[in-house]
């Protein structure tokens, strides 16, 4: 053992002490050569004979250098070395192709790595908070497909009293809130929690205490309520003053006590959410007064419930618990006994699923697309790599003679596979970093078009482990891919019958040759699925915003007021609308004003069971708007009349119906002046029918506009004190409305928050933002994968071309004529083209069926699609191939032979 302890250190030591050894080795070998000498003079040699005996006893100096330098090295690793050294000055030499390959696979691997990092942040990354494995989501539901990941607040305060297998359960929600400062209002966001929050959480505070349950109960802690603000806004409120415990926030009018600080990595239970203020949800009643969730009780569900397990728990056992108290739940918390028998007839169950992640609901929508785009990653990377696969055969044809003189040296072929797979790594290594480098910034800019304006969400795709595990595994891949087959096919057996017979020279069986052929097949099929998936993709897209919306977004303006917590209510402040859009119409450029309490695909939704005169009862979407609001969304009025002014509370309530809620309630007869009737519990509420519109969507582009009932704001008691929003049309710029809509509110309400804007197209392209995200980068994978099939198509024709060179200059020399020769050539390309064409659309037409549920009024094999794509790939095989057969009808016979 300590032989072979020293001969470590030995070797070692000549990593980095390599030319002092050699010296001493030097000085060695020359001691025992002289030694040699005198023992030689000793024995009578004569003087001139000794040094020819000498060297013939004791050998080449430089033989027992190399013999003994091998005692003390690494040997593999001075292998490697030599290689990697030798690669780099190769690829240096070759700086076109250096450049082609490595931006090749930059791109392949740059894709690939852009789209993993925006999955690791949105579906892969651990919550930053200890022992996230413990966490736990908690969902609900019955004999359906969707898990529900709302609550209602009764529910969760059964949930958050059944600790068998739970250490704590908690529930928070995203809000933003309007915290008061000197200088007015500002929207600040935040997050409503229950007491267990940050315990389950265990992240310490940078200062004071974070909120427990005591601050989770009715008025807050004896002290009135506590709130813990963020790292971020310490900074910017208090200029990190340490005496910021203690101090007071105005927060939607309701007075809060600051008592914690948190550190800016806590981002609380949503990995996308970047909360500011956090409030306990006891005091949430306070803060939205009529607006109250927690008051609208078991009819409201908008909180997201998780818990953290006991050491000893495990997920079944949690998923069990949930499960089996579930009826218990309902029938503790639930007043409706008809509510909970209707649940329990579906089956209505809790259910529990991993929360290391932690949840948000924007994972729901986008989990599908992003792996489908990350499929359509993976067929770029196979591509990049089978086009530099072609390349590095291509390459090997001119590289065979220097290889078979190598081999005729004394190399084995495996340490000629091994330096030209070094050479594979060099150009994958360079090409992984290229891409990697890119990938943050690309990624922030996916991250964007997938969420689109209207989440104020942050998705981290920093690069971590994962991301770098992945590039890792990709440029181990890539260098398998395209460095193996070249190294084995240009080391093969024939490099004898080259050293013999020429570089070009070819046999019979190559010019058969299956392999790149094959090759230039498959590169064909994969760039003619990928190009197939973006025309379905971009047509699909296309003919989604061609569907309609029933109403003209084109110059629509959407004005946010935050009138929630001002003193105005009712009657009072439905006037103040009237006013404030009086006030609209007069400035510069604007057409028509209206208010709406839901905008068109605002995210919000309004419903509830109508009943017509028949008995008919059927769930419309609801709205409550201002009058001219069909005017002014140009949807068209069928029969009846708008709303006014004068439709006030002292009238009798009115409703208008669009024609799906007319068809499902009224099928039968004139709908004008006919009754429907809203049953909630005991109360009994009847609407008279003053007018029919036409359909517009509501809140999902690809589905067909709901059956929707609009409700006129001056009657609809339970939203009279809600903020609703302005709906301006106009024709000139849109910048300056919300600061008008804002100087104007605050003639008449001081200290409200500054307006914002929003135009009804921009929400629009947000609603269809996974299809747009999608296509967009469909439609760039297609042409990417049309550039790199060009460059592999090339690479592979001008090696079986260049391989070919003797034989073509042959057929030349006997007569055949240049034309002939370009069009044999290009027959022969294009032969492989139309064949992997043909395989393509096979595969395309069976992989496309996993993009039918991402497709709009389009068939998985719409034949424009397949037909616009083959003709694409035609064109671009076609310009692949005419270069290579012009070159191949352009040798010269003579230079052929004499090449020979």
């Amino acid at each position: 053992m300590v032989p072979r302890f020293h001969e470590f250190l030995l070797r070692l030591k000549a990593l980095f002490l390599r030319r002092r050894m050699d010296r001493e080795m030097a000085d060695e070998l020359e001691f025992h050569h002289a030694m040699l000498r005198e023992k030689l003079l000793r024995q009578g040699v004569a003087p001139a004979e000794i040094t020819r005996v000498a060297q013939r006893r004791f050998g080449r100096t430089a033989k027992w250098h190399e013999h003994l330098r091998e005692l003390w090295q690494f040997r593999r690793l001075e292998d490697l070395t030599r290689d990697v050294s030798f690669s780099a000055r190769v690829l240096r030499k070759s700086p076109g192709f250096t450049i082609i390959a490595i931006l090749t696979l930059a791109l392949g691997v740059g894709a690939n790595a852009t789209v993993f990092s925006v999955i690791n942040g949105l579906l892969l990354r651990p919550l930053p908070v200890p022992q996230s494995s413990q966490l736990v989501v908690i969902g609900a539901n019955d004999s359906g497909p969707r898990v529900n990941y709302f609550f209602s607040e009764p529910l969760f305060r059964g949930l958050e009293r059944r600790r068998l297998v739970f250490s704590s359960v908690f529930a928070f929600n995203h809000a933003t809130m309007q915290v008061k400062r000197n200088d007015g209002n500002q929207n600040v966001q935040g997050q409503i929690v229950s007491g267990d929050f940050f315990s389950a959480l265990e992240t310490p505070p940078l200062l004071g205490r974070t909120l427990t349950t005591a601050d989770d109960a009715k008025g807050g802690n004896p002290a009135g309520f506590a709130v813990v603000v963020g790292e971020r806004f310490w900074q910017r409120w208090f200029n990190r003053s340490p005496n910021v415990i203690g101090q007071k926030l105005e927060i939607d009018n309701t007075l809060f006590t600051v008592v914690g600080v948190m550190p800016k990595q806590f981002i609380g239970a949503d990995p996308l959410d970047r909360p500011e203020l956090f409030v306990p949800l006891a005091a949430e009643p306070a803060m939205h007064g009529t607006s109250s969730l927690t008051a609208a009780g078991f009819h409201a569900w908008w909180l997201t419930v998780m818990a953290r397990m006991k050491p000893e728990a495990t997920l079944s056992q949690a998923n069990a618990d949930v499960a089996a108290g579930s009826s218990a739940v309902l029938h503790e918390m639930i007043p409706d006994a008809r509510w909970v028998a209707d649940r329990e007839k579906r089956h209505f169950h809790f259910t529990a699923e991993s929360g290391s992640r932690g949840f948000t609901y924007i994972r729901l929508f986008f989990s599908k697309p992003l792996l489908a785009v990350f499929a359509m990653c993976g067929g770029i990377l196979l591509l990049a790599c089978l086009n530099l696969a072609s390349l590095l055969m291509a390459r090997g044809a001119a590289r065979q003679k220097e290889l078979a003189t190598r081999l005729a040296m004394g190399a084995t072929r495996s340490r000629l596979i091994q330096q030209l797979m070094v050479e594979s790594f060099l150009v994958a290594l360079t090409g992984t970093a290229a891409g990697l480098a890119v990938a943050p910034l690309v990624s922030q800019s996916l991250s964007a078009v997938l969420l689109g304006g209207q989440f104020e969400t942050h998705v981290d795709t920093s690069l971590d482990l994962r991301v770098f595990a992945f590039a890792a595994l990709a440029a181990l891949l890539a260098t398998l891919l395209i460095g193996l087959v070249p190294a084995l096919r240009a080391t093969s057996s024939d490099l004898n019958e080259q050293m013999k017979h020429g570089q070009h020279t070819t046999l019979a069986c190559e010019r058969q040759a299956l392999l790149p052929r094959v090759i230039m097949g498959a590169e064909v099929a994969l760039a003619l699925m990928l190009v197939v998936g973006a025309g379905l993709l971009a047509t699909s897209i296309v003919r989604l915003y061609r569907s309609g919306t029933g109403f003209d977004p084109r110059g629509l303006e959407n004005i946010a007021l935050s009138m929630d917590q001002q003193p105005l209510k009712g009657d009072a402040l439905m006037q103040f609308y009237e006013r404030l859009g009086d006030g609209l119409r007069h400035q510069p450029g604007v057409k028509d004003v209206s208010f709406a309490l839901m905008l068109p695909f605002g995210h919000f939704q309004w419903d509830g069971n109508l009943t017509g005169p028949t008995g008919i009862t059927a769930l419309l979407y609801r709205n409550s708007i201002a009058p001219a609001y069909f005017q002014t969304m140009r949807i068209p009025l069928r029969q009846g009349r708008e709303f006014l002014w004068t439709d006030t509370t002292a009238t009798s309530p009115k409703v208008i119906l669009n024609q799906a809620a007319v068809k499902a309630l009224i099928p039968y007869g004139n709908p004008i002046g006919q009754s429907v009737v809203d049953r909630d519990g005991d109360k009994i509420t009847r609407y008279e029918v003053i007018g029919v519109v036409g359909d517009a969507k509501y809140d999902d582009l690809r589905a067909p506009a709901p059956p929707t009932a609009y409700h006129p704001m001056t009657q609809n008691d339970g939203e009279r004190s809600r903020s609703y929003y302005a709906i301006v049309r106009t024709e000139g710029p849109a910048a300056p409305l919300a600061g008008a809509a804002h100087a104007l509110a605050m003639q008449m309400v001081p200290d409200i928050p500054m307006s914002t804007i929003e135009a009804a197209e921009d929400m629009i392209r947000d609603a269809a933002s996974s299809e747009r995200m999608m296509a967009i980068l469909s439609v760039f994978f297609a042409l990417c994968a049309l550039v790199v099939t060009a460059i592999g198509l090339y690479g592979t024709l001008a090696y079986s071309t260049a391989r070919r060179t003797s034989e073509i200059g042959i057929r030349m020399a006997l007569g055949a004529r240049r034309a002939q020769v370009a069009r044999m050539v290009f027959h022969q390309n294009a032969v492989v083209a139309m064949a992997g064409a043909g395989a393509g659309a096979v595969a395309a037409l069976l992989a496309s069926r996993a993009l039918a549920s991402f497709l709009y009024g389009t068939s998985t094999r719409d034949p424009w699609v397949f037909a616009g794509s083959i003709i694409a790939l035609a064109f671009i095989a076609s310009a692949a191939s005419l270069l290579p057969a012009i070159r191949a009808a352009g040798i010269q016979p003579m230079d052929a032979i004499r090449c020979e």
